[in-house]
């Protein structure tokens, strides 16, 4: 998956914070602004966020998979979060979304 592709995956699934701007920073790989208050999913780098988390692209797909818990890769260093502790608490959510249903 590219960044492009997930930009688009997590605008479709409405995978926002209410009221919040949640920045994925992946580092040179890019980064991708889950804006609460404009209602929209961008892949814009430079926009300020109430949150930022940092994390590489291996460790964000590892994650997204299930294969790599994310209180895990944060007590390991391995995802940074900066600002507002909340939204990032609601990624859990969005994983869920990016998740096939599997039929049920």
């Amino acid at each position: 998956m590219t960044l492009e592709e997930l930009t688009r995956k997590l605008d479709q699934a409405g995978a926002v914070v209410a009221d919040k701007r949640l920045k994925i920073d992946f580092g040179l790989d890019g980064a991708i602004m889950l804006d609460g208050m404009a209602g929209r999913v961008s892949n814009t780098a430079d926009e300020p966020a109430d949150t930022v988390v940092s994390i590489s692209w291996a460790d964000w797909m590892a994650v997204a998979a299930g294969t790599l818990d994310p209180m895990s890769a944060y007590m390991k260093g391995r995802l940074r979060i900066q600002g507002e502790m909340g939204p990032a608490m609601q990624l859990q959510a969005l994983f869920a979304k990016l998740r096939p249903s599997n039929g049920r």
